[in-house]
């Protein structure tokens, strides 16, 4: 069962979603192997529970779950199940601690997907809770596409799921259509109303869902579900690595997940999945510590702190400076310096203009052997 003692009762708790909602990206498909890799590196880092999938899909993501449960994980591991006792039973088969018992809440999806009522929806949510309590496992509620049902209905919805024993309530911004200000106002008002532990489950169609989520553990959620890289349907989910950069970093909330381990994490997920992070990528794109505005690069040579946060090395990365138009005297003296060559200002000045002219010539700034051969023309004209 999922442990509620030392550290984590004072901390959010992260779900990660990776290996079941990461994987419902269009085209991706992670192999038995990595899943496992990618869920042991999640326990070592500290994942307060672990999403390995969907049981009742059989074969191949059947193993796959049994095998990461077998793996004896300090990290609860919970399996995606819809309200259905078949789809439970499957979970219990493989051994899993936790469930999340998944069903619609809003209109459109009751009346145009199920084709059902709210009736029914209650009767059926309350019968596959009872099914999942009576077999000892931790229940996840997961109302889909909550942030678009009508409150009164989710409060029923969620008064329902507690009395039939459900141990949260996953609220799902299945279409990622909430901005924080209206997360907030929903989750406070489920906390006030209900009681029930709550986890949010932000989708990022509009961009919101690191931000989605951070406002809901600010209103009162304790689980905050996310994805590493932000993999997911369509725009992909909360990112991991955002969210428990900003916990720590924006929020100043403690957190016991170890950061160092996001880029190994990231790294391995994008090669399982065959989606490369964007350069600029919030936390872990390329462009985070890569710099070329000569403003920016003086600064940072003062004191790092006038640009940077946190170091680099502390998610695994490190500082790059390149040189092209936008760099300054200082840039160009520091890039120099890398190479053991110290830069006088009426050599600095030359070189700059140079690369500035072919910068602008090539479009993009300079590699390293450019910048040698710029660098040589400039001592050889001026005899130096």
């Amino acid at each position: 069962m999922i442990r509620e003692t030392g550290n984590f009762l004072k901390e959010v708790k992260i779900v990660d979603t990776t290996l079941r909602d990461g994987e419902q990206t269009a085209g991706v498909v992670f192999s038995n192997e990595e899943k496992r890799r990618i869920a042991d590196l999640l326990d070592l880092a500290g994942i307060y529970q672990i999403e390995a999938g969907v049981p009742v899909m059989k074969g191949d993501e059947k193993q796959a779950i049994k095998d990461i449960v077998n793996d004896k994980h300090r990290a609860s591991i919970l399996g995606w199940c819809r309200a259905v006792t078949d789809d439970i039973q499957e979970a219990i088969d493989c051994g899993l601690d936790a469930v999340c018992v998944s069903i619609p809440v809003s209109d459109v999806h009751i009346e145009k997907k199920l084709k059902k009522d709210r009736a029914w929806v209650h009767e059926t949510a309350a019968r596959a809770i009872d099914f999942a309590k009576s077999h000892e496992l931790y229940v996840s509620c997961n109302a889909e596409d909550a942030s678009r049902a009508k409150m009164e209905d989710l409060i029923i919805f969620a008064r329902i799921a507690k009395n039939a024993g459900a141990d949260r309530l996953r609220f799902c911004d299945t279409v990622g259509i909430l901005g924080p200000s209206q997360t907030a106002e929903k989750i406070s008002t489920l906390v006030h109303e209900v009681g029930i532990p709550i986890e949010i489950h932000a989708h990022n169609d509009f961009g919101m869902a690191t931000a989605n989520s951070i406002a809901a553990f600010e209103a009162g959620a304790e689980f905050i579900s996310v994805t590493i890289n932000g993999l997911g349907e369509r725009a992909g989910n909360a990112a991991l690595e955002e969210v428990v950069m900003a916990l720590k970093y924006v929020e100043n909330k403690p957190i016991s997940f170890d950061i160092s381990k996001l880029r190994t994490l990231s790294d391995m997920v994008a090669k399982a999945s065959g989606r490369e992070v964007p350069l600029n990528k919030p936390i872990l794109g390329k462009n985070i510590f890569t710099l070329e505005a000569g403003i920016q690069v003086d600064g940072l040579a003062k004191d790092a702190k006038t640009y940077e946060v946190f170091h680099p090395s502390e998610i695994g990365g490190e500082r790059q400076i390149v040189i092209g138009k936008h760099s300054g005297k200082s840039a160009v003296q520091i890039k120099f310096k890398e190479f053991g060559i110290e830069l006088d200002d009426m050599l600095t000045d030359k070189i700059l203009e140079m690369v500035r002219k072919q910068s602008v010539e090539l479009k993009r700034a300079l590699f390293e052997k450019e910048l040698m051969y710029i660098y040589y023309r400039v001592v050889e004209k001026n005899g130096k």
